[in-house]
């Protein structure tokens, strides 16, 4: 929750390959107190059965800058085991193009950030919602 002199971040993912959410994606926090500070690790979480991540660790006061970083290369790969043991005719060379996803963004206190990725296995998107 942001309070007036911290920001607040929540984020989710969407398998948009499958048109679900991506569940069990592990997701690491990190803020900085300005452009040229060091990142300062703040823990992380994973995401639930609706592709969301509802614990993530609340922000320090000052915070300036945020980045959430998405380790989608084990999902993608999960996901893929459980598609050969379907399908053994259809394997894929097993390689991911994008291991992780760092996202990094601005924030100003008092606002609230939800940061929404939208992932496919070769590409992605992420946009600020509500």
């Amino acid at each position: 929750m942001s309070t007036s002199t911290t920001a607040s971040v929540s984020t989710h993912i969407l398998d948009t390959s499958v048109g679900r959410p991506a569940e069990g994606v592990a997701i690491q926090l990190a803020a900085r107190s300005g452009r040229d500070a060091q990142w300062q690790a703040l823990g992380g979480s994973a995401t639930d059965a609706d592709g969301r991540c509802k614990d993530l660790p609340a922000l320090p006061e000052g915070t300036t800058h945020v980045r959430l970083d998405f380790a989608v290369e084990p999902y993608f790969e999960n996901k893929q085991a459980d598609a050969q043991q379907d399908a053994p005719a259809n394997r894929d060379s097993g390689a991911v193009f994008f291991p992780e996803v760092a996202i990094t963004f601005a924030v100003t206190a008092g606002e609230h950030y939800h940061v929404p990725l939208l992932l496919n296995p070769f590409g992605y998107s992420v946009y600020r919602g509500s």
